[in-house]
């Protein structure tokens, strides 16, 4: 294993040596948003793992941060000019990234999209993803149908959102738990521009604890009497609990809910701090994003799409202890044993 720093792009190589036995070397890269966030840890273990399968000679890059598509840029860049045969990415602002993207297609190299759909989704040949929308949707149906008709009429919502940055797969997960609790949607691109008055507000956190800490006591400002939380993630959820302690709400008198599923997540759910969860896959993503790279190498053929949809569903469960009819659900034993990070 060898480093590469590239700008502010961190990198990483794993070498399939057994490619070059082979007398047929293909390459590919993955592109992740950050190096250490669990999700793409994971994500490049999926990757990492595919490649030593399908004898892939594979590159990995991150930025420093979640928006960092600088970095991103650099590394499409430089995957291009070392011939790679595709490119696996998350894209951090997929608006910023589209001219890299396409410039590396009209090379000849497949781009697959993980996690995060491009704007256009078809910039990139393919996305593998979490269906993001079904993922806030469960999460939203759950928490009306645990409240009861009345209590979800009388709601009081609070949502927490990754960043300003619209559209992005955030946006899926707040529209889709919006919906999903049963609120009309204006711009189904964009977050925050319903009318419902049972949303008290939006707030930004990053995807972080403390990020989700300060939103949550900005919009317990604007009303104490909120009693349902939709997070981005289960990170920011955790954070919203926080400022429901220090702010003297109790938190067991408020629905929260969060999106990814990953092991400290879940088990957050177990102890109570989170209600329910949507959990999706980040090794299979990768894994299946690497044998796609392998067959177009070989064959010249690009994955296809789940049918019925705009890109490849690699799935979703809401996880919860407290499932209600009708909404489908696994335990949080079940998640355990599916988790990561």
């Amino acid at each position: 294993m060898k480093k590469l720093l590239l700008g502010s792009v961190l990198a990483s190589v794993a070498m399939a040596g057994s490619a070059m036995a082979a007398g047929h070397s293909v390459s590919a890269c993955l592109i992740t948003k950050t190096e250490t966030n669990p999700f793409f840890v994971k994500m490049r273990e999926g990757a990492q793992i595919a490649a030593e399968e399908q004898s892939v000679e594979l590159l990995t890059f991150s930025g420093k941060f979640d928006t960092d598509f600088e970095s991103q840029i650099t590394a499409i860049e430089t995957c291009v000019a070392d011939g790679a045969s595709g490119i696996l990415i998350t894209p951090s602002i997929p608006d910023s990234l589209v001219a890299a993207v396409t410039s590396a297609r009209e090379a000849g190299v497949l781009v697959i999209a993980l996690d995060t759909p491009f704007n256009p989704i078809d910039t990139a040949d393919m996305t593998f993803a979490t269906d993001n929308f079904e993922a806030g949707r469960l999460a939203g149906a759950w928490a009306a149908a645990t409240l009861g008709a009345d209590g979800a009429a009388n709601a009081k919502i609070a949502g927490l959102n990754i960043n300003p940055a619209q559209p992005t797969v955030g946006v899926l997960r707040n529209q889709g738990f919006m919906a999903g609790f049963g609120i009309e949607l204006n711009d189904p691109n964009r977050w925050g521009d319903e009318d419902d008055p049972r949303i008290v507000g939006n707030d930004v956190s990053e995807g972080n604890p403390e990020g989700g800490r300060k939103a949550m006591e900005n919009l317990l400002a604007m009303d104490p009497d909120i009693n349902v939380v939709y997070a981005i993630n289960e990170p920011a959820a955790s954070g919203a609990w926080e400022a429901m302690k220090a702010m003297g709400t109790n938190p067991e008198d408020v629905i929260i809910t969060g999106v990814d599923g990953g092991c400290p997540g879940v088990k957050d759910v177990e102890a109570g701090i989170i209600d329910a969860t949507s959990q999706q896959y980040p090794l299979l993503m990768a894994k299946l994003g690497v044998e796609a790279i392998r067959t177009f190498a070989d064959t010249g053929e690009k994955p296809e799409p789940t049918e019925g949809k705009n890109f490849f569903d690699t799935g979703v469960a809401l996880i919860t202890d407290n499932p209600v009819e009708g909404i489908p659900s696994i335990s949080v034993a079940e998640g355990l044993e599916l988790c990561w990070g």
